[in-house]
């Protein structure tokens, strides 16, 4: 399955490709349709030249979200965390003294 996939891929990109290759080469077009040069002419490469190609449309569908959503608010909880567990080992908060002046 994987393998078909790709092939039409493949040969889906080869036509296009064949197709840029004779809208930039009228010769080559002539080749294959006698009549490519008369200005009522049209195929394939005569509408790739003038840009009358068609891309697909593909709808995207927007459905809201099925799932319950709940909004909870936490309530912050203090927690008494002392100075000294912060500094480095071996280190306290600077001492408070008077000096006599």
């Amino acid at each position: 399955m994987r393998r078909g996939k790709a092939l039409i891929a493949l040969l889906a990109l080869g036509v296009v490709l064949l197709l840029d290759v004779m809208v930039a080469c009228p010769a080559l077009h002539e080749l294959i349709h006698h009549d490519a040069d008369k200005p009522d002419h049209e195929c394939a490469v005569t509408m790739f030249l003038h840009g009358q190609v068609d891309s697909a449309v593909c709808d995207v569908v927007l459905l809201p979200p099925t799932g319950k959503v709940e909004i909870i608010r936490q309530q912050p909880v203090p927690v008494f965390s002392p100075i000294i567990a912060n500094l480095p080992p071996g280190r306290a908060p600077p001492a408070v003294s008077s000096s006599p002046v």
